[in-house]
């Protein structure tokens, strides 16, 4: 290799980046209570934007491109809350108030299940199994309880709806109209040595995010409204609750449709027994919305370029939620891409270093003067 990247030189970028990434987390951790309103403006901003470069190139100006897409958004936005959002409301405070019957009731199931097909070794041990699941169904349904009261609450604190519903399309109107006038002006700002490695971050950072954020919000999209259709139509109760909600949730890797599997099982359990055949129906729905995302909607949608590890997602959402409330979960997929493009970029510096060559000595052959040292070839370099 002819020229290695310096170790002071990749010193300065590790520092760098570190420095980026505490300024960042303390951001987050000073104005976390008001930064909703406005990181929903930008991602409903990011999300439209390519909406926007399709209308321009019809021939519609920048300022009515997003004119047009602002009000058909928020034309739909009030049709769903004049719509589904009280019909999911309303499913929602029935659900609750019904969860405990519920869970008595699969309870009593279990402990009254006929086990004789089972093994022996199995069936002996069925008190056991039967006591902890009950007791694992009771903290389950505890900790959901708890975890819909939090967020609820939160909501309420950290959000104020209102402002949410006003500065959001405002945020998100003005960021949609200079959109590209402001990756331009901080295109101005890098230096131009460094151009071409700033250019190439970016565009593997908006690859990764735009597969991410618009391909999987699309996804979870057409899941819910599937899900939700198909549980209806099956005749569960809830299903419009129950459906939206698995979808909602898709975007993390097995979690969503292991939940809302779960759940309609569980309804559908105390709804339709001894009519196992419609509980095969329900399970049937999950398997068959889990083909289409696999096989049809995830190539299609989003693709092979987002390159984000469904534990490192997963980490992520947890992590910043943990730290950050529900602002955390917003920006955790974006954080999470970021700093995954971040890391690749950094090993790969670091292999193109002389942290990793070291310094070869060279003996100068016969004919060169004394005193001059040859410089290092491909063969005296070992193998990445």
């Amino acid at each position: 290799m002819a020229h290695n990247i310096s170790a002071i030189g990749l010193r300065r970028q590790v520092f760098f980046w570190l420095l980026t990434l505490a300024i960042f987390v303390a951001f987050l951790m000073l104005f976390s209570s008001i930064l909703l309103p406005f990181i929903a403006g930008m991602a409903l901003a990011y999300f439209l934007d390519p909406v926007a470069d399709r209308l321009e190139r019809i021939g519609l100006s920048r300022l009515m491109a997003t004119v047009v897409i602002l009000v058909s958004f928020v034309v739909v936005f009030v049709m769903s809350l004049m719509i589904i959002i009280p019909v999911l409301a309303s499913q929602l405070n029935e659900f609750i108030q019904r969860v405990p019957a519920y869970v008595t009731q699969l309870q009593t199931f279990i402990a009254t299940s006929n086990a004789s097909w089972l093994p022996d070794w199995v069936d002996g041990q069925m008190g056991t199994i039967r006591e902890n699941f009950s007791r694992y169904l009771s903290e389950g349904v505890g900790f959901l309880g708890t975890l819909v009261e939090q967020i609820w609450n939160s909501g309420k604190a950290l959000l104020d709806i209102a402002s949410l519903l006003v500065v959001t399309p405002v945020v998100a109107f003005y960021l949609l109209l200079d959109w590209d006038r402001m990756i331009e002006k901080v295109d101005s700002w890098v230096p131009r040595h460094q151009l071409g490695t700033v250019r190439q971050l970016a565009n593997e950072l908006d690859n990764t995010i735009a597969g991410f954020v618009r391909g999987q919000g699309s996804l979870c999209l057409i899941l819910g409204i599937f899900y939700a259709v198909a549980l209806s139509a099956a005749g569960l109760n809830f299903g419009l609750l129950i459906g939206f909600f698995t979808g909602m949730i898709s975007f993390i890797p097995y979690v969503g449709s292991t939940v809302g599997l779960l759940l309609s099982l569980g309804v559908a359990l105390v709804q339709f027994w001894p009519d196992f055949i419609w509980v095969g129906v329900i399970a049937g729905i999950f398997f068959l919305g889990q083909f289409i995302e696999g096989n049809i909607l995830q190539p299609k949608l989003v693709g092979k370029s987002v390159g984000l590890h469904p534990v490192w997602l997963m980490f992520a959402l947890f992590a910043f939620g943990a730290l950050f409330g529900f602002v955390g979960v917003l920006v955790a997929v974006p954080a999470a891409a970021a700093v995954g493009v971040l890391v690749r970029f950094a090993i790969s510096r670091y292999l193109d270093s002389d942290l990793y060559y070291g310094t070869s000595v060279v003996i100068a052959p016969p004919s060169q003067p004394v005193g001059e040292i040859a410089s290092p070839s491909s063969k005296d370099v070992p193998e990445a």
